[in-house]
C-alpha cells in the first residue's frame, strides 16, 4: 500500500499467493505420479522411483491410475496457468490530481482480460466494511459509489484480519474524506 498526499494506491494480490504455489506443486507431483503409475502398468515397465507398479493389471487398476493422473495433471496445469496470468491481481488507485478512482484487475484471457473501473472521486459516498463470521467468514471492503453500487476493494480468498480490515478502511476513508460504514 503506497500513499502520498495526492495519490493513494493499494496493490491487490491475485493468484500469486503462497498457498496457490503449494497446491500447484502438490497437484503436479500427484498428477505426474499417478500418470506414470498408470503408464507403468500398461507398459509393464517401472517408470517410478519410489515403487513398482508395473505388475498391476492395466484393467481396472492401471486405467484408474491413468485417469487420476490425467485429472491431476490437468488440475495442476490450470493452477500454474492461473499463477502465470495472475488472475485477480491488480491495484486500487485513488488520485486527487486527476480526481479519479481507478480499480484494475487482471482477468482470464480474452477480450476482457483487463477489468478496469474508473469513476470521479465526487461519486464516492463511503467506504463500507462487510464482516460476516461463522463457517464462511467474509471480511471485505467495498467502495460505495452513487447509484448504490458497491465496488469490491479487497482480494479474493483468505480473509483479512479484523485489525487489517479496520486499518485499511479507516486509512482509505480518511484519505477520501468519506465515512467508514459497517464497523
Amino acid at each position: 500500500m503506497t500513499s502520498d498526499r495526492l495519490i493513494f494506491r493499494q496493490d491487490v494480490i491475485g493468484s500469486r499467493r503462497l498457498s496457490n504455489y503449494w497446491w500447484a506443486v502438490v497437484s503436479s507431483i500427484g498428477g505426474i505420479g499417478f500418470l506414470l503409475a498408470g503408464l507403468s502398468s500398461y507398459l509393464h515397465t517401472n517408470l517410478l522411483i519410489v515403487s513398482d507398479t508395473s505388475s498391476l493389471q492395466f484393467i481396472p487398476q492401471g486405467v484408474a491410475l491413468l485417469f487420476y493422473g490425467i485429472a491431476g495433471s490437468l488440475l495442476a496445469s490450470y493452477q500454474w496457468l492461473m499463477i502465470i496470468l495472475n488472475v485477480g491481481g491488480g491495484y486500487n488507485e485513488f488520485n486527487k490530481q486527476t480526481n479519479q478512482v481507478k480499480i484494475f484487475r487482471w482477468g482470464f484471457p480474452g477480450k476482457n482480460r483487463q477489468v478496469e473501473f474508473t469513476c470521479p472521486l465526487e461519486d464516492v459516498q463511503a467506504v463500507k466494511a462487510e464482516i460476516q463470521e461463522g463457517l464462511n467468514t467474509k471480511r471485505k471492503l467495498y467502495l460505495r459509489v452513487k447509484q448504490k453500487r458497491n465496488v469490491p476493494l479487497t482480494r479474493v480468498g483468505q480473509p483479512l484480519s479484523l485489525s487489517e480490515l479496520e486499518n485499511e478502511g479507516a486509512e482509505l476513508a480518511s484519505f477520501l474524506g468519506v465515512p467508514l460504514e459497517g464497523l
